[in-house]
């Protein structure tokens, strides 16, 4: 008789964790699992390179490029590098046209980099401002943050045209 309560409570409690999660199973997991779903759910940041898709952040006309090469560096670009890029998208009527290559200057990475005082500053984006081959904007905006780290690398005149320096 004891037996059979205990299993009934056994079966009970069961169904009731299966109400919860959909299966009792995904209640019991160990801290090696738990540590592995959770890096897999975190985006991996990493540098621009070949094939990866930017938005542009000016009104150069152009919405989205892709990165052809990083010009600086073997592993790709960071912020304030130059890179060369082909318009994927473009609004009808810009200064450039879908299917064109352009120059232009990673101004937001989602990859972090470390500042002198320790602080680590990264974006949520990946985000370009088109240049001609002097390093003149295209644009005569640019919209969003754009880190202070561009004076380095003496891209002054894009800083003078952002709405916010980070």
């Amino acid at each position: 008789m004891a037996t059979k309560s205990a299993s009934n409570l056994f079966h009970a409690g069961r169904s009731l964790l299966r109400g919860l999660n959909g299966s009792y199973s995904g209640m019991l997991r160990s801290p090696q699992e738990t540590t592995c779903n959770s890096l897999l759910a975190q985006q991996i940041r990493t540098f621009i390179q070949m094939r990866t898709n930017l938005k542009v952040v000016d009104n150069s006309g152009a919405k989205r490029v892709m990165c052809i090469q990083a010009l600086k560096g073997k592993k790709g670009a960071r912020l304030g590098d130059t890179i060369v890029a082909s318009v994927k998208e473009a609004q009808p009527g810009g200064k450039v046209k879908k299917g064109q290559v352009v120059y232009g200057v990673v101004v937001r990475a989602a990859m972090q980099k470390g500042r002198s005082d320790g602080s680590e500053v990264k974006f949520d984006d990946n985000a370009v401002v088109l240049v001609n081959k002097q390093g003149e904007p295209i644009g005569t905006r640019v919209f969003g943050p754009v880190p202070h780290e561009l004076r380095k690398k003496k891209h002054v005149k894009i800083l003078s045209l952002a709405q916010h320096i980070a």
